[in-house]
């Protein structure tokens, strides 16, 4: 049995949410304002799990909550108006604070995972990156 499809059956495929989820918005808004749906699309080309679109815009209004993004209703494109998010120099603080603690924690895990391939459990490889 494939271990993806065994851990999606168990419920324990990683989710995007929380913290992650709201830090990977505020990434995305660091290059440019973008609407809900366009944040949405995003996430989705990055392969990472993908959270539904619901979950997508109560991570902005939360965002907003907490000063961290802004919003306007943009009214100049043909159709309804949308609303637009842009990150606000609190959220560039709060982002700029999380990739820090991420960094701190890619090492930590770096040292561990070393240690969990020269134990033998781990799969080698030829070279490719294949097994």
């Amino acid at each position: 049995m494939a271990e993806g499809s065994a851990r999606a059956r168990m419920g324990t495929e990683p989710r995007l949410h929380g913290e992650l989820l709201a830090t990977s918005l505020l990434a995305f808004l660091k290059g440019c304002n973008a609407y809900g749906y366009q944040l949405a699309r995003q996430l989705d080309a990055t392969g990472l799990p993908q959270p539904d679109s619901g979950t997508v815009y109560r991570a902005l209004r939360q965002l907003e909550g907490s000063g961290f993004v802004s919003s306007f209703w943009d009214t100049s494109d043909q159709g309804p108006a949308r609303r637009m998010y842009s990150l606000t120099a609190a959220g560039e603080l709060f982002l700029r604070a999380w990739v820090e603690g991420l960094e701190r924690y890619r090492e930590v895990l770096r040292g561990a995972l070393a240690g969990f391939e020269n134990d033998g459990t781990a799969t080698e490889t030829n070279g490719e990156g294949t097994p």
